[in-house]
């Protein structure tokens, strides 16, 4: 018998249903009904209580580190973007990839840096919840600031991102169009606990309430891209009337578009995603996909390095307003192709 994790039972199991609200509640509010409010800056990244600036001593190096939260391709931006601060300043980054994307790694990572006497690190936090004990502990030694997925019960400074429940809701609007009279449609994603996927979801599940969509499944695929195409393949065999698929994470939209090729569903089946993986935006190019939320990974990577350089420079003086800098996003469709692949150009040469 298939073990089966709470993400691959369909969503109108009323038992499922109720034992999701008493583990989460967030996840299993029903898309049907009223909409859950979008938090504001301050609430999704409320600024912690106890923050701690380290400034780097004259005349001692300023060393930096950025910790993605998996080895994927849609870091290869942020790497870029990386390139261009240590062009800028000559102060190298160090990227840190956790191997295969697990909270262990990510906290060995975390460790190490923070023993090495490094002045800073930005972190892509994999599981907000149970990871702030080690963040708070990173602290202490050097400057922590998140990027793309926040710990906002941490004690890290800043975020650096987007306000995903805003990329969130811009995908829920982009499904609200192509579903003018509702229909089911199923959600993709790595770990659906992280704090990105969770304020997408909520922005989703806003712009889609009372319009007659329903969620029917939520597939949790632990960073495994063969899984990833896989899940999408069981839910279009599982639910016949399944009407549009959204990947949250970036390789979902490549996963997406390979599964509706392969099963002869391309341009039967809608798909929304996030992020602009090559195959995510081929497959806006060739009609499989039909928008995209582009976010900014170059300015996570620039960004993020350039706050730590200031931090340690600066001191407490260099903290943004709120504890955010909102690097923004792009809704991308086939129109938008070309002038978004120039801008990608533009930032790949750095």
């Amino acid at each position: 018998m298939k073990n089966l994790s709470l993400f691959d039972l369909p969503f109108e199991m009323p038992r499922c249903a109720a034992l999701l609200a008493c583990i989460y509640l967030p996840l299993a509010l029903s898309a049907c009904g009223g909409g859950e409010p979008i938090p504001t800056a301050e609430q999704a990244h409320p600024e912690p209580a106890h923050v701690t600036v380290h400034r780097t001593v004259a005349g001692q190096p300023i060393r930096l580190a950025f910790v993605p939260n998996a080895p994927t391709a849609f870091w290869e931006m942020a790497e870029h973007g990386l390139k261009k601060f240590e062009k800028e300043t000559g102060v190298h980054v160090e990227l840190k990839y956790p191997p295969t994307g697990s909270v262990e790694e990510q906290n060995r990572i975390l460790e190490d840096l923070a023993n090495q006497n490094y002045s800073g690190v930005a972190l892509s936090v994999i599981a907000p919840e149970d990871q702030v004990r080690e963040i708070g502990r990173a602290t202490e030694r050097m400057n922590v600031v998140t990027t793309d997925s926040d710990a906002p019960k941490s004690d890290r400074i800043a975020f650096v991102g987007p306000r995903q429940s805003d990329a969130g809701a811009a995908a829920g609007r982009e499904i609200v169009k192509l579903l003018p009279d509702g229909g089911q449609i199923a959600m993709f994603c790595g770990d659906l606990t992280a704090q990105n996927a969770v304020e997408r979801m909520r922005g989703i599940k806003s712009a889609i309430a009372g319009k007659n969509i329903d969620i029917v499944a939520m597939k949790e695929d632990g960073k495994d891209r063969t899984r990833a195409r896989g899940q999408v393949e069981d839910v279009i065999n599982a639910y016949p009337k399944i009407a549009l698929l959204v990947g949250l994470w970036s390789y979902n939209g490549p996963a997406i578009r390979d599964a509706l090729l392969g099963s002869g569903r391309a341009g039967k089946v809608y798909a929304v995603t996030f992020d602009e993986e090559q195959g995510t935006l081929d497959g806006i190019e060739s009609g499989v996909i039909a928008a995209t939320v582009a976010l900014t990974p170059f300015d996570y990577g620039f960004r993020s390095a350039r706050l730590l350089y200031d931090l340690a420079q600066q001191g407490d003086s260099a903290r943004p307003p709120n504890g955010v800098i909102d690097t923004g996003f792009q809704v991308i469709h086939a129109q938008d192709l070309q002038a978004f692949r120039q801008q990608m150009a533009e930032q790949a040469k750095w």
